[in-house]
Parts: structure tokens; sequence; C-alpha cells
């Protein structure tokens, strides 16, 4: 369950923070600047957490087979 969870906090951390600075540099229409975000994080996270997905992934295949 800790892999889960980490990668899931990560993700969520980088979805604020990314809030945090496009709102700062002057993105204020709340629908675009979660939108934005959603998208910016997103592709961010595909990049820097791929070490947390696969140990989230591993945690599944190990839940499948035994």
């Amino acid at each position: 369950m800790r892999p889960f969870l980490v990668y899931t906090a990560s993700r969520l951390g980088l979805f604020a923070v990314t809030l945090g600075v496009l709102y700062l540099i002057g993105l204020h229409d709340v629908f675009w600047l979660l939108v934005t975000s959603f998208v910016i994080s997103g592709i961010a996270s595909y990049v820097l957490l791929s070490k947390q997905r696969d140990a989230v992934s591993e945690q599944i295949s190990k839940g499948r087979r035994g």
C-alpha cells in the first residue's frame, strides 16, 4: 500500500505546485488554471515519477499473483 500512497501524494503535490506557479505568473481564470495545471502536472509526473509508478505497478502485479 505504501508505494501507492507515495505516488498519489507525489502527483497531488506536483499538481499543487503547478497550480501555485501558474497562479503566481498570472493565470487567474479558475477553469484554465485547473485545466493547464492538470495537463502540465500530468506530463511532468510521467517524466519525474517513473520510479514511483514502477513501484506501484510491481505492487499490483505481486497482488494479482499471490
